[in-house]
């Protein structure tokens, strides 16, 4: 198989490495891939939203597996431009990508279907919305409907930060276009967890379940990012709760799509808050989480390659996927002043000595300046240690951490604080 993987960051590295562990898969090409990526797949320049650009591309190089890593693409229709020209990809098509393109969409959805989440309202009026939260009162939560690249929802604790958030979205344009539609929904209480899932549009297994750090600073304390770090697997997530979220919102996610006519294929992605009164969804996302792609796939023992070919052709059913018994813990290593303003080009070093230690060092945000790595995002490396249970990989993590430097970097020190006490 030669695979093209569309993306060039963390999730994309690691599931590059994932695949490039197959028997199956002869090339891996990423496009535009990292420099982290370049010893397991041919990294080609080229723009992730010309779509048909990349089939084009993708038709020359005789791919036989598209895998896409962001939104973007998959929301802008890669996949229905690819299908048209017979290739194969992993993930949704437009219409279903819309679980993740539009949170109103997702929300009605699950209001038709019986899917358990918070109670919320749609808006495109700022007055009607500023009424809402005063008849509601706080805690609330304002959610741009668009794509905001992980940063567009506010956990407003008082009604005047409510307030502000909704000029922010829809006076001041924050998220451009992605907050002239608000969803403001209810708190829910609880812990929050990821869970993911190989889809064929009928078919649905489950990964092992994560969880994300997405505030900066240690203690759950600062502003969202786009994740501080993971583990997996999640011990919130026992068992009995895993099964109960397939049954109550994956299988019958998947099920709605199917009936509405826009069945759902590649990674379906539950942001879940687990509450009293079980598993409820946040959010959910259409392709693999970045970063709980990191902790997961490590622990993935079945062919990576062979899963997503066989979602992509409509047989996963055939599939009996296995998973190792141990756990995985990521840490971010950031720049400073993320998600804020942060500099970029400065040098990195220890990656290898990183590596020789046993971690895995995803490249999220690198470059390469005359032949040294550099910073080239907020979240610049994402570094993996797997070990028997979580209080071992996250020693190892840890420890691994300590060999890499650059300017200004930061990095949360309680990842998987949760899980340890426990």
């Amino acid at each position: 198989m030669r695979i093209l993987i569309i993306g060039g960051g963390g999730r994309e590295h690691a599931l590059a490495w994932k695949l490039a562990a197959s028997p199956r898969v002869k090339e891996i090409i990423a496009v535009p891939g990292n420099p982290g990526m370049t010893s397991l797949a041919r990294c080609v320049d080229m723009k992730t939203d010309d779509l048909e650009a990349l089939a084009d591309f993708a038709v020359a190089e005789g791919v036989d597996l598209t895998v896409v890593g962001p939104e973007a693409p998959l929301v802008a229709g890669l996949t229905d431009v690819f299908a048209a020209r017979g290739l194969k990809v992993f993930g949704p098509s437009a219409a279903a990508a819309q679980l993740e393109g539009s949170k109103a969409f997702a929300k009605d959805i699950m209001a038709r279907y019986g899917i358990p989440t918070a109670a919320y309202f749609t808006t495109t009026s700022s007055a009607a919305a500023k009424q809402y939260i005063r008849e509601q009162g706080a805690p609330i939560v304002v959610k741009a409907d668009g794509l905001a690249a992980g940063k567009g929802v506010v956990v407003a604790l008082t009604e005047a930060e409510a307030l502000a958030a909704v000029d922010m979205m829809m006076e001041d344009k924050a998220f451009g276009d992605a907050g002239s539609v608000l969803v403001l929904e209810e708190m829910m209480v609880g812990e929050e967890a990821s869970l993911l899932a190989f889809c064929d549009g009928k078919t649905v297994k489950a990964m092992v379940a994560a969880q994300d750090h997405k505030r900066v600073f240690d203690g759950d304390q600062g502003p969202n990012t786009g994740g501080m770090g993971t583990y997996a697997p999640a011990p919130v997530m026992t068992p009995a709760l895993v099964d109960k979220a397939v049954k109550t919102v994956l299988e019958p996610m998947v099920a709605a799509m199917a009936a509405e006519g826009t069945p759902y294929q590649g990674c379906l992605y539950a942001g879940l808050m687990i509450t009293e009164e079980g598993p409820r969804v946040v959010e959910f996302n259409a392709r693999f989480g970045d970063p709980e792609t990191q902790v997961v796939l490590p622990l993935l023992k079945s062919d990576l390659a062979e899963i997503l070919l066989a979602c992509a052709e409509g047989r996963l059913d055939e599939m009996n996927i296995e998973w190792s018994d141990g756990a995985a813990v990521c840490v971010v290593l950031a720049s400073g002043g993320y998600p804020g303003d942060y500099k970029t080009g400065l040098p990195i070093s220890g990656t290898e000595a990183a590596e020789a230690k046993g971690a895995m060092v995803f490249h999220a945000g690198t470059k390469l300046v005359d032949g040294q790595l550099a910073t080239a995002g907020g979240r610049v490396l994402g570094v993996v240690a797997c070990g028997a249970d979580i209080a071992s990989a996250q020693k190892a993590a840890y420890e691994a951490v300590q060999c890499i430097h650059f300017p200004e970097a930061h990095y949360r020190k309680d990842i998987a604080w949760r899980a340890m006490n426990r």
